[in-house]
C-alpha cells in the first residue's frame, strides 16, 4: 500500500485496498468515506464516500434516515470497535425497508476520529442474507486493514494539500472536476452547510461545480473566501483563514487574492468574468480599505487580523 499511497488520488487508494481486503474477508458490498455524529445542529450524515456494489445515491439516502439508523450510531459511539450485526429487522421501518432495498442482512463497520479534521472516518461491509455472518478472525483482520487504510489515506491526501498555496488556511477540501468529493474536513463541510443550507450527499452544491472547472480561482461562501487550485486531476479547495480581508466584499477579496497570487488583469477578469476595467476598480478599493502600496503589502494584509492593520 505504501507504493501505490505515491502512485494514485486519495479515492482511488480506498477503492484499491478494499478491492485487496475482499480477498481475505469476502464482502457483497462496501461503503467507506467521512461521517459526523452531529455538529452545528445537524443530525449524523454523511460527507465523503465511496462505494463498492452499491446503489449511487446510496449515501444521498441514509443521509435522510441517518438519524434513526441505530447500528450506525453505536459504530459511531464505540470509535476503534469493529460493530457487527445481522438482520433486516429495525424498530424503525424506514431503516429495515433500506437494509433489505440495498441487501445488508450482515453488516462490520469500524468508525475512526480524524485528528484535526473534525470528521470521523468510517468502512462498512455488507453480505447478503445467504452467506454467512463476519466471524471473529474476520473482524480482528478488518479492525488492523481500516487502522492501517486511514494512515495511508491521510498521508495520501496531506501530499495533495500541500500543494496549496493559500498562506494560512482555515479548511481544506478535495474534489474533482464533477463536484464528487475525496476529502472534506470540518470547517469546510460547515461553510458549505451554512452557505447551502439543503445540501443532502457528498458531492459539492451544484451552484460550486462550475468554479472546479475554472480553475485556479477565488469564490465567496458563506461570507468566506474560498480558493481553489488544480492539483493533478483534482481541485483543492482551501477556506480562507478569518483576518482583515472582512472589511473587503466578497469580489474585492476575490480579485486581491487573485492579484496577490500574480495573476495579471486580464487573467482575473477572464477567471471570475468581470471587465479588466472592473478589475482595477476592485483593486484600487482594496488598496485604499487595506491600506497598502504594493502587491507584497496586499498579500500580506490580506493574511492580518484586522485588530493588527
Amino acid at each position: 500500500m505504501t507504493s501505490a499511497s505515491r502512485e494514485v488520488n486519495p479515492e482511488r487508494l480506498l477503492r484499491d485496498a478494499l478491492h485487496s481486503l475482499r480477498l481475505i474477508v469476502p464482502f457483497r458490498a462496501a461503503w467507506w468515506g467521512q461521517c459526523s455524529a452531529g455538529l452545528a445542529n445537524l443530525p449524523p450524515r454523511n460527507w465523503m464516500h465511496g462505494h463498492i456494489n452499491l446503489s449511487a445515491s446510496f449515501a444521498q439516502e441514509w443521509n435522510h434516515l441517518a438519524e434513526r439508523d441505530e447500528f450506525a450510531r453505536d459504530s459511531m459511539r464505540q470509535l476503534d470497535t469493529v460493530v457487527r450485526m445481522s438482520g433486516h429487522d429495525d424498530p424503525w421501518p424506514e431503516v429495515s425497508a433500506f437494509s433489505r432495498l440495498h441487501d445488508l442482512y450482515h453488516v462490520m463497520a469500524l468508525t475512526t476520529e480524524l485528528s484535526g479534521n473534525g470528521f470521523l472516518f468510517f468502512v462498512s461491509l455488507y453480505r447478503s442474507e445467504t452467506s454467512p455472518a463476519f466471524s471473529d478472525n474476520e473482524s480482528a483482520l478488518f479492525a488492523e486493514f481500516v487502522a492501517h487504510l486511514q494512515h495511508h489515506w491521510r498521508g495520501r491526501v496531506r501530499e495533495f494539500l500541500q500543494h496549496t498555496t493559500v498562506p494560512s488556511p482555515d479548511g481544506f477540501g478535495l474534489a474533482d472536476a464533477y463536484g464528487d468529493l475525496f476529502y472534506l474536513d470540518k470547517r469546510l463541510g460547515v461553510a458549505i452547510h451554512k452557505a447551502y443550507p439543503n445540501w443532502v450527499g457528498s458531492r459539492l452544491p451544484p451552484e460550486l461545480v462550475p468554479a472546479l472547472r475554472q480553475i485556479p480561482s477565488a469564490i465567496s461562501v458563506a461570507g468566506r473566501g474560498l480558493t481553489l487550485q488544480p492539483c493533478g486531476e483534482l481541485v483543492v479547495l482551501s477556506l480562507d483563514g478569518v483576518s482583515g480581508r472582512d472589511v473587503l466584499t466578497p469580489r474585492e477579496r476575490s480579485v486581491a487574492m487573485l492579484y496577490s497570487r500574480g495573476h495579471s488583469y486580464k487573467e482575473i477578469a477572464r477567471l471570475l468574468t468581470l471587465s479588466p476595467a472592473t478589475v482595477r476598480t476592485y483593486l484600487r478599493n482594496a488598496y485604499l480599505q487595506l491600506g497598502v502600496r504594493n502587491k507584497i503589502e496586499l498579500g500580506v494584509a490580506l493574511q492580518m487580523p484586522a485588530t493588527q492593520r
